[in-house]
């Protein structure tokens, strides 16, 4: 216990961590990365794939969102086999057959081949972001959790950042290259890596803290101290079954959905959204989109960075989530000015993810041990069909009036429901514990 106790001063557990991150991290946020582009591109195929093969915008609205029923559907099998076959062979399988499916979008001719294509992305994808929360919870314990998350989650911004200029260039550049259209050769360059990807998880990515090789056993034992030894977790649930009657899961798993709707609707809208400002030009609009995932990426570091430094989540998730309601309601009123109008969405998308890091922190704070991959899962698979709802709300009031104003007041109603369901969970959770005692 001499040489765990030696490594347990903070320096030591600070370079002890510094050499985790650097290990796992990089590795996580670009797989992230892809995995977040390869669902939302569709945004930019869009601006040439409705035209080209005469989808309306409901089709589309409800083709974007189908990759959630997929999704959910598959999610909650996937999780629970998760600690049973381990995360390097999870992810590798997970990357692959997503890659191959993104990339062959670009045989897709009609809706209906649209609808199975987008579906059976979700299905292959299923169980990858709650999977990699559960994966980081066996690493950081709650005061590094958050952080954590943020960094591998930043990823998301990040592939908006990456994805919005790199689909432009690609839809623009490359179109009647080979035979193929624009849209056709961005699925294609988009999907293909993924699979590499896998290949690479495969290969260097340890499925928990006892099989890092690259760890002293002594560094070992002390990341599961970390992990499961801090105070303050006598409420923590670790059986499933426990966690699939515990009422809070249930609130949690709302209030995500209310979080998703808006965070999802604006990512496959967002062009349409920045195009009926005026901007006509293809490789501009791809610029105008990355800006809302910059501003979202810098405010999901700082703050996962200070809800980890105060040690409270609550109003670190409710109050952005409040916010980005007030910004989306203002759009509409901003309709024409473009200028106003991309400082509302960079805003209110900057808010959303906020709200989104900081509330995968909580969970983990609840459950534990190999049941948290189905606790996660649960919440996930409730909350991510807020997914398939947020952006096919968008295309339903689109058709019937012309306009997504009505929808973008819809998404700030489910931001501020997200709010007062996270500021109603302690007093669920201190109800559950008093259950419990």
């Amino acid at each position: 216990m001499s040489t765990i106790q030696t490594l347990r001063g903070g320096d030591a557990v600070s370079a002890l961590y510094s050499r985790i991150n650097w290990r796992l991290l990089p590795l996580l946020i670009v797989c992230y990365m892809f995995a977040y582009l390869d669902r939302v591109n569709v945004g930019f195929a869009k601006l040439q794939m409705q035209s080209d093969l005469g989808f309306s915008d409901a089709a589309y609205g409800v083709g974007a969102g189908i990759f959630f029923i997929g999704y959910v559907l598959f999610e909650l099998p996937s999780n629970l086999m998760l600690p049973k076959i381990g995360a390097r062979l999870t992810f590798s399988r997970i990357l692959v057959l997503w890659g191959i499916t993104s990339a062959c979008m670009l045989f897709v001719h009609n809706v209906p081949a649209f609808y199975a294509m987008r579906f059976l992305l979700g299905v292959f994808e299923a169980g990858f972001a709650p999977g990699m929360i559960y994966y980081l919870s066996c690493w950081y314990g709650p005061k590094r959790m958050a952080r954590a998350i943020a960094l591998v989650f930043v990823a998301g911004p990040l592939g908006g950042v990456v994805g919005g200029p790199l689909s432009a260039w690609l839809i623009s550049s490359l179109a009647g290259v080979g035979g193929l259209v624009g849209w056709q050769w961005m699925f294609l360059v988009e999907g293909l890596p993924c699979i590499a990807l896998g290949a690479l998880v495969w290969r260097v990515l340890a499925n928990r803290p006892a099989d890092a090789r690259w760890l002293t056993q002594d560094e070992q034992r002390l990341v599961e101290a970390e992990v499961g030894g801090h105070g303050g977790t006598s409420h923590r649930i670790d059986s499933f079954r426990e966690i699939a009657k515990n009422p809070r899961i249930y609130l949690l798993a709302i209030a995500y959905f209310c979080i998703i709707f808006p965070i999802y609707a604006i990512s496959f809208w967002l062009p349409t959204l920045i195009k009926e400002q005026g901007v006509g030009d293809t490789i501009r609009l791809g610029w105008y989109a990355a800006i809302p995932y910059v501003a979202a990426a810098i405010a999901m570091y700082a703050a996962g960075r200070r809800s980890d430094k105060v040690g409270e989540r609550r109003y670190h998730c409710a109050l952005p989530a409040l916010g980005a309601a007030a910004l989306l309601v203002m759009i509409p009123y901003a309709s024409g000015n473009l200028v106003a109008t991309l400082t509302l969405l960079t805003l209110a998308t900057a808010c959303m993810w906020m709200a989104y890091t900081v509330f995968w922190a909580i969970p983990s704070e609840t459950i534990a041990g190999p049941a948290a991959a189905g606790g996660i899962a649960l919440i996930n698979t409730i909350g991510l069909s807020g997914g398939f709802w947020g952006p096919a709300v968008i295309g339903w009031v689109k058709s019937a009036t012309g306009s997504t104003n009505g929808g973008l007041v819809v998404m700030a109603c489910m931001a501020a429901l997200s709010c007062v369901l996270i500021l109603a969970n302690r007093q669920t959770a201190a109800a559950a514990r008093a259950r419990t005692a």
